[in-house]
């Protein structure tokens, strides 16, 4: 029944960054259409604060505190997930830092490689530590969270960038070698969407009017735009999908 394609009862699912903006509405996406799901971010008191407040709409949460660029808080998110609720279906990876505005020309070393540390390696990090155990079940769902800005060229996000243009080669890569195991890996590449994470972009007006004004749609994004696609490609409507990505821009990438 097309009723049941985007049916994720049964399901568990890690989000992780899932606290505020996009994480956060694919978090509660997920618990909406059924599935389990842990909501985590490096601030354990906002872990804490989502996760009463998705459960107090009725969705299954747990929150587990992690800090992505550590392994083994990674680890341990993965660890409590299983012990809690016993297997993991789908993974997201939408934790993300752009701590540099800037040009690349002028970012310090240090700064470059913490955002290929917390952007990318977690990223393989997380498929490194489910990918057993979807093996054997021969069924799972890898998202990573991506952006444009892994598509095209930027003066004062270029770093961030080159992290996201990398998720995308990453999830590509993974889908080649998960396929076989029937395990999907696709990336979400949202345009300039209004949250906390993008503020220096969309709060300063000579660079969003520009944008709004060339994008077919007229508007910046928001959180929930980016939601449905998550649940898309995690739920049986998105089973013979992997190794893609999905552009929602409001159509800002068809303008040249």
């Amino acid at each position: 029944m097309m009723s049941r394609l985007f049916d994720l009862s049964g399901k568990v699912a890690i989000v992780t960054g899932s606290t505020k903006g996009i994480g956060k509405a694919i978090a509660a996406a997920l618990a909406d259409q059924g599935a389990k799901v842990v909501v985590s971010s490096r601030d354990k008191d906002r872990v804490a604060e989502t996760a009463k407040e998705l459960a107090e709409g009725g969705r299954e949460v747990l929150g587990i505190p992690c800090n992505v660029g550590r392994k083994e808080e990674m680890q341990n998110l993965v660890d409590a997930t299983r012990q809690a609720w016993g297997q993991i279906d789908i993974v997201i990876g939408n934790a993300a830092i752009n701590p540099h505005y800037g040009p690349s020309m002028e970012i310090p070393d240090e700064i470059f490689a913490k955002v290929m540390a917390t952007n990318i390696q977690s990223n393989l990090w997380l498929a490194q530590m489910v990918g057993d155990e979807m093996k054997a079940r021969r069924d799972g769902a890898i998202i990573y969270i991506s952006s444009i800005g892994g598509l095209r060229g930027s003066d004062v996000i270029g770093t961030y960038g080159i992290s996201k243009a990398a998720d995308i080669q990453l999830a590509r890569n993974l889908a080649t070698e998960l396929g076989p195991d029937n395990i999907r890996v696709n990336c979400i590449a949202p345009g300039l969407v209004k949250t906390d994470f993008a503020r220096a972009l969309w709060e300063d007006p000579a660079y969003a009017e520009p944008r709004i004004a060339s994008t077919p749609l007229r508007r910046l994004g928001e959180p929930n735009d980016i939601a449905g696609a998550a649940v898309y490609l995690a739920s049986a409507a998105g089973r013979w999908i992997t190794g893609q990505t999905i552009v929602i821009d409001g159509g800002a990438t068809v303008i040249v």
